[in-house]
């Protein structure tokens, strides 16, 4: 009975330990694993690297293989989702590109209408000194008629930054109280339209002014009705020259209400006594500067 329980004791001692097998194992796994990356990586296919990648973590989940519930091993992670990465990285990359698209379009957007603001800007500035050249060169004919003519005393001409002013004295046009053009100013009217012939662009009022001593007779009830009528029988007669384009033309009569000198004198009444011609600059007030002609 003695040998029996030595024999048993004898053979349990003479059993080899199988322990060291199971991590053993775990390093051979490890190692295969570390092969398939490099093998992935010598080769680049991301693809099949991707596949090989999940396929050997799903089976560490799942328990295939040698490792098992036995092993002390710590659990392998999943591995990053890299397709989804790189797409992410895309939308980034276009996110990034449509902001810098929209960046540039803006930009170019900004410069093209300080471009074209600018273009017109200086355009604009060309028209308006060629517009001061007109009108100068139109004074310049103007006061050249009067002075040949003795006329100082009876038209004047004024450039400003809103007008070309032609005041003529209602004593070189009308009789007394009268607003039909005397037979020896028609000659006048007529060469006033010959000089405006060649300015249509422009757009013109004849104005018709008194000094403020009341009136009131058959014919004008009020000084309203005689500088209207002043305004508007002169301007008849500048369109007996067909040189002229009537669409451009008005007629106006301000009565006593504008005065350019005293009432209360005959001199500043006989001043009030007048028609004028406004040739009206297409930008007005435009200039900064108004130069001095000299007849």
């Amino acid at each position: 009975m003695a040998n029996s329980k030595n024999k048993r004791g004898e053979h349990h001692e003479e059993h080899i330990d199988e322990t060291w097998l199971i991590p053993y194992a775990d390093l051979l796994t490890l190692l295969l694993a570390l092969f398939i990356v490099l093998y992935a990586l010598v080769v680049q296919d991301i693809k099949k690297f991707e596949e090989q990648l999940i396929a050997f973590s799903a089976a560490f989940r799942d328990g295939l293989g040698i490792m098992t519930e036995k092993s002390n091993s710590p659990p392998i992670k999943e591995v990053p989702d890299i397709k989804a990465r790189e797409e992410n990285d895309k939308e980034q990359n276009r996110s990034k590109e449509d902001t810098e698209k929209y960046i540039d379009k803006e930009s170019k957007e900004k410069q093209d209408q300080s471009s074209q603001s600018q273009s017109q800007s200086q355009s604009q500035s060309q028209q308006i000194k060629e517009e001061q050249v007109q009108l100068e060169e139109l004074k310049k004919k103007i006061d050249k008629y009067i002075e040949e003519n003795n006329l100082k005393a009876d038209l004047d001409t004024k450039l400003d930054q809103n007008m070309l002013l032609i005041t003529i004295r209602d004593n070189a046009l009308f009789e007394s109280g009268q607003a039909t053009v005397k037979p020896e100013s028609q000659r006048l009217a007529g060469t006033i339209a010959e000089l405006l012939a060649n300015y249509s662009q422009y757009e013109m009022i004849v104005a018709g002014h008194t000094d403020d001593r009341p009136i009131k007779t058959a014919n004008f009830r009020s000084n309203w009705d005689l500088s209207a009528a002043r305004s508007l029988n002169f301007m008849t007669y500048l369109f007996r020259s067909d040189k002229l384009k009537q669409d451009r033309f008005s007629s106006v009569g301000y009565g006593e209400f504008r005065p350019i000198a005293t009432n209360d004198t005959t001199d500043g009444r006989q001043k009030n006594r007048r028609v004028e011609i406004q040739i009206m600059r297409n930008f007005k007030g435009e200039s900064s500067e108004v130069l001095t002609i000299k007849p």
